[in-house]
């Protein structure tokens, strides 16, 4: 069971401290127990249902009429709104909750209404990536488990690899080859998968070579595929003589390659890069670069 402070659930639902105060004390939406110290620490189940009342109180219910609501009607207006909504906080708000409660059914037929209504791409970029940075404050400040971790990304990893399967069609005539990887040590592909994605959508052809790649093998396998570009990213802690070793390998190579370069730890690292390496701040970021290094 994780636990929270009461700034914990104003920076994951948006709902500012003093009005969840309010409403704890006025119509008992929340229960919180207490610190040795008096202090307020909150619940999974308090955290899920202050979720659930931003959800519904951004859709015109009151909140002392959301207060007179059992917990089952609540669960099914909020899957009904977050199936039918167009606003994508509503979504990564219901992920959120289908993840405390490893409810995979919840979070699929989430998913999968947003893919209906806007595509896979547009959902990731508008509803998963967003949902993940959320993740990743919750599990930086110890909030959710590995457990909870595991199972939210290995649904999107599943979803992911479908997506790539089906996006397989025949090559464009002037597509460009990709080598994809992430450093040594670096598991975390969930965005390395969504590039494939972007790429096998747009008729490139892809060589992924996935996570954890030692740096020695990418000039080796860069003589035989001889790609035209580079994707690489930095999720995990950066490893200085690795990530020294591939810039000079990039900056120095003959066939002058280009390389793209993204993941929270490069983003806001304020670090230079070669001429013909680009930071990508995200999903649409990648989108906007893609477009113009396909166009050239």
């Amino acid at each position: 069971m994780a636990h929270y402070s009461i700034k914990d659930l104003e920076q994951l639902s948006g709902i500012k401290a003093h009005t969840i105060r309010i409403w704890e004390k006025r119509y008992q939406l929340i229960k919180p127990g207490r610190t040795q110290t008096n202090i307020r620490l909150y619940s999974d189940d308090d955290l899920r249902r202050i979720l659930n009342v931003s959800i519904l109180s951004r859709h015109g219910f009151k909140i002392s009429r959301i207060a007179a609501f059992h917990e089952a009607e609540i669960s099914e207006k909020i899957l009904h709104l977050s199936q039918n909504s167009s606003s994508h906080v509503d979504q990564v708000e219901a992920l959120v909750v289908s993840m405390i409660e490893l409810d995979e059914s919840k979070f699929n037929r989430i998913l999968s209404a947003s893919v209906t209504k806007i595509g896979f791409e547009d959902s990731y970029i508008h509803i998963i990536f967003p949902f993940l940075e959320k993740t990743g404050m919750l599990w930086q400040a110890g909030t959710i488990n590995p457990a909870q971790e595991h199972f939210i990304t290995n649904l999107i990893r599943q979803r992911l690899i479908v997506a790539i399967d089906g996006a397989q069609t025949n090559y464009d005539p002037n597509a460009k080859k990709f080598l994809l990887f992430m450093q040594e040590g670096d598991f975390h592909e969930l965005g390395l998968l969504f590039f494939h994605y972007m790429l096998a959508r747009r008729g490139q052809k892809v060589l992924y070579l996935g996570s954890s790649i030692p740096y020695n093998d990418i000039p080796r396998i860069c003589d035989v595929y001889q790609p035209d570009f580079l994707i690489t990213l930095f999720v995990t802690p950066i490893n200085e003589e690795y990530y020294s070793s591939y810039m000079k390998f990039v900056a120095g190579h003959p066939a002058h390659i280009r390389a793209f370069i993204s993941g929270q730890q490069v983003v806001h690292s304020g670090r230079k890069f070669p001429h013909n390496v680009s930071l990508v701040n995200d999903p649409h970021h990648f989108s906007e670069e893609l477009k113009q290094a396909l166009s050239r």
